[in-house]
């Protein structure tokens, strides 16, 4: 179970109140993109382009915004906003501040809801997108279903239709039961917390265009999940009818995923010597903000590759 998943079921849903102003940054608010519906997003910096953060799945602004340096390191050299899904809560409990809306999602929900919010809140396109876990699948279906809005990507060890690709129907019957995990204290709690859909998502990300030529950089942990499934399961944090190889079947999986990744492009950096577990921006955030650096400073130079 996720550390923000814990603090579903031990804190009370309450709001907080919005945190004073820096002189670079937008005010934080809900965002009208129509259909009634309103949704959360913060910016901070000046520059171009706009680095849009896709956060992972279960995942607000906050994991960023708070949660890492990244965003705030970020903001000193171009302009980075953050935004909440609906039903994503925040790391104290508190539920997502975007309107809900009928659960499963899927990546193309995710993608209309991000052009909606990306157009109403007036931000100059293209953009630049950075996608983490689940949040790399929007980002790619995002650029792929509106190539002219995005001009770079960082893909931080994002989730990706390779994962299934790579694994036996019955191993991507229980990957799929340990990515989704067990919410029924959660949905008690938080009834219209995120759930998404993952095989219909990948279905889209398969019949959606090609990603255009663009300055992409993937990051991948390389920390090993497969001697660590014993452990959770004797910890009680997996199911314990949980296979005890799934972690290396994950492990061998998502190498396979993540070098499909890094071929989606001519010219895209792999960086897998993360020395990093799932959340690279918190493990390694000035790798992240490196990587971000790299591709602001090579869409701004008009390269339609990394700068190596």
């Amino acid at each position: 179970m996720s550390r923000r998943l814990s603090y579903i079921l031990i804190s009370a849903l309450v709001a907080l109140p919005l945190p004073a102003l820096a002189a670079d940054e937008s005010p934080a608010g809900g965002v009208d993109i129509g259909g009634g519906r309103k949704m959360f997003m913060t910016c901070r910096g000046t520059g171009s382009p706009t680095v849009i953060v896709v956060a992972g799945a279960k995942a607000a602004a906050d994991d960023w915004t708070t949660g890492s340096p990244v965003f705030a390191d970020v903001a000193k050299f171009t302009r980075i906003c953050a935004y909440d899904r609906p039903g994503t809560p925040l790391a104290d409990g508190s539920p997502s501040r975007s309107d809900p809306v009928p659960m499963p999602i899927t990546a193309a929900d995710a993608a209309s809801d991000l052009r909606a919010l990306v157009t109403s809140a007036g931000i100059e396109r293209p953009v630049m997108i950075v996608g983490h876990s689940f949040g790399g699948l929007i980002a790619r279906l995002y650029a792929m279903t509106y190539p002219a809005d995005v001009n770079g990507m960082v893909l931080v060890d994002a989730l990706s239709e390779g994962l299934r690709a790579a694994e036996t129907k019955a191993e991507w019957a229980n990957q799929k039961v340990i990515l989704e995990g067990d919410l029924t204290e959660a949905l008690r709690l938080y009834p219209e917390i995120e759930r998404s859909d993952a095989d219909a998502s990948f279905d889209q990300l398969l019949a959606a265009p090609p990603l255009r030529p663009m300055p992409l950089i993937v990051l991948s942990a390389d920390q090993a999940w497969g001697p660590l499934v014993a452990g959770f399961i004797a910890a009680g944090s997996l199911p314990a009818n949980t296979p005890p190889d799934i972690g290396y079947v994950t492990d061998r999986a998502q190498k396979s995923a993540q070098a499909g990744l890094a071929a989606l492009v001519p010219g895209a950096k792999h960086v897998v010597d993360t020395r990093s577990g799932h959340e690279i921006h918190k493990d390694q955030p000035q790798l992240v903000t490196a990587s971000i650096r790299e591709v602001v400073d090579a869409v701004r130079a008009g390269n339609t590759r990394a700068v190596r």
